[in-house]
């Protein structure tokens, strides 16, 4: 930029003199290396660096703002500055510096950061006569960039030592990014160069179908992503990881980005197929001995069908409804024990599910008690699916239904078609379930906080295995309910072709 000596303008200096007072933050030094003269100094300059213009016009720049280093390269002090416009006649930017100021309010020294613009004015000679020096006050954004810094660095810090991993996608252009702990995750070393489809290739293919599609699916309607998978490791050893994010949509609603963490999981893991390695064998166990009691009960009632004591029929009645549960639980047991491992296996068949219903219904007479169950349906209604895990669901609803609403009352079970699905509910006249615990009555060993269940028996499993068959079979399982008036229990299968 080059300007005319303004000593020499046909402006009046007064006028000048005015308009450059009331100018941004500018101030006006003569270029007589080493003392550079202040000329002029705009109202702006002097509020945010805290000086009087009686102390600072006239006076050299250096005994007004002395420099805190001496060190003469440093290209972000005044005095380099200065001596390079006046040089070269270029003009010369310090984008961040630091220059402590005084609070007046305070009368303390604070730390100050500035942005520096020095620009040569040279008379009608070519030389540089003074040089306009602007400055803007960026402290703030400088300290809050750094208190970004730190929290990011904390982040890091805590999540090395956490061993989380970050991700980011883009859901429309499917770029990948991710923090260094991600490679050591999937059992690579900090050289290997990995992409978004080369860690998906080492998901398990089962658990890929069943889980992380059907998750990925959720995702972009609910905008909440979680799952837990097994993958294979370089050297082809099992591990297992826990993913979770967030979606992040657009203004028109459209997903945008997934951002997530994953972490390693795989020593919980162990612990858990351990468990269930002693749950299945300590359930398998008992099924022995629980069949031949309840055969022994059942030839008891035969013995003593002519009883004239009622006590006699009563008790055994009540000691074979007992070993029924029990025989429940242990195969809630032994599904529980192959649905974590991933070892369910669905033996699917052609079958009418009003069939079904109707044969479920049959046998959750036994337990209903004083309830009554109703059953709704029209024509004949073909799926393919695992017979007996879907009538294990059907029954987990009936008994929930049963327990849960008061003797008297009736369970309405229903079946339609939708959409060219099957769609099954259960519904009660009941105590009804919570917002908050919709949202995870379908969790594993969930169990609802609440006074009025306290005195239902139940580890929380069926509603979990009930999820997990349903999902198995690329259904959809759900509950829509109202505190203190009921609920609905329901799930949907895709018709047979």
């Amino acid at each position: 930029m080059s300007m005319a000596d303004p000593v020499a303008d046909s402006l009046p200096e007064g006028l000048f003199q005015l308009l450059f007072e009331k100018s941004p933050g500018s101030l006006l030094v003569k270029a007589n290396a080493p003392v550079f003269t202040i000329v002029a100094a705009s109202d702006a300059y002097l509020k945010i660096t805290s000086v009087k213009r009686e102390d600072v016009v006239g006076k050299g720049f250096f005994e007004v703002f002395p420099d805190t280093d001496d060190d003469p390269n440093d290209e972000t002090k005044a005095r380099y500055a200065f001596n390079k416009v006046a040089d070269t006649g270029e003009q010369h930017d310090v984008p961040v510096y630091r220059y402590d100021s005084i609070n007046p309010e305070t009368n303390q020294l604070e730390e100050c950061y500035w942005s520096c613009s020095n620009t040569p004015i040279t008379a009608r000679n070519g030389k540089v006569s003074y040089i306009l020096n602007t400055v803007i006050d960026i402290t703030g954004e400088v300290k809050v960039k750094k208190v970004a810094i730190e929290s990011e660095n904390r982040l890091l810090l805590a999540a090395e030592a956490t061993g989380l991993a970050f991700w980011d996608l883009g859901i429309k252009e499917f770029n990948f990014s991710y923090s260094p702990q991600l490679k050591s995750i999937f059992g690579h070393t900090p050289e290997t160069e990995i992409t978004l489809s080369f860690i998906r290739n080492q998901i398990h293919p089962e658990d890929m179908q069943h889980v992380v599609l059907r998750a990925y699916a959720e995702a972009l309607e609910t905008g909440r992503y979680e799952y837990e998978v097994r993958i294979f490791w370089p050297d082809e050893s099992l591990h297992w990881i826990r993913t979770k994010g967030v979606v992040l949509f657009d203004e028109k609603k459209e997903p945008m980005r997934m951002l997530g963490t994953i972490v390693d999981i795989t020593d919980i893991k162990r612990d858990d197929i351990r468990k269930n390695d002693f749950i299945a064998m300590a359930s398998h166990e008992l099924k022995t001995p629980l069949t031949s009691l309840k055969a022994y009960i059942q030839l008891l009632e035969i013995k003593l069908a002519n009883a004239t004591d009622p006590f006699v029929g009563t008790s055994l009645l009540k000691a074979l409804n007992q070993v029924n549960k029990m025989t429940a639980l242990i195969h809630s047991f032994l599904d529980l024990s192959k649905i974590e491992p991933g070892k369910l296996e669905l033996k699917k068949q052609l079958f009418d599910i009003n069939k079904l219903a109707n044969d479920t219904i049959a046998e959750s007479r036994i337990i209903a008690g004083t309830h009554h169950i109703k059953f709704q349906s029209t024509g004949e209604m073909n799926v393919n699916a695992d017979r007996e895990k879907i009538a294990q669901v059907i029954s987990n609803f009936i008994s929930n239904a049963i327990k849960y609403s008061p003797k008297g009352s009736t369970v309405n079970l229903t079946t339609e078609l939708t959409d060219h699905h099957v769609l099954v509910s259960v519904s009660d006249m009941g105590i009804g379930i919570k917002p908050k615990d919709q949202e995870k009555i379908f969790q594993r060993f969930y169990r609802v906080d609440d006074e009025d269940m306290k005195h239902v028996s139940g580890f929380g499993i069926g509603l979990y295995l009930s999820s997990e068959i349903i999902h198995r079979h690329k259904g959809k399982i759900g509950v829509k309910s109202t505190e203190g008036t009921g609920s609905t229990f329901y799930f949907s299968l895709p018709l047979a072709d």
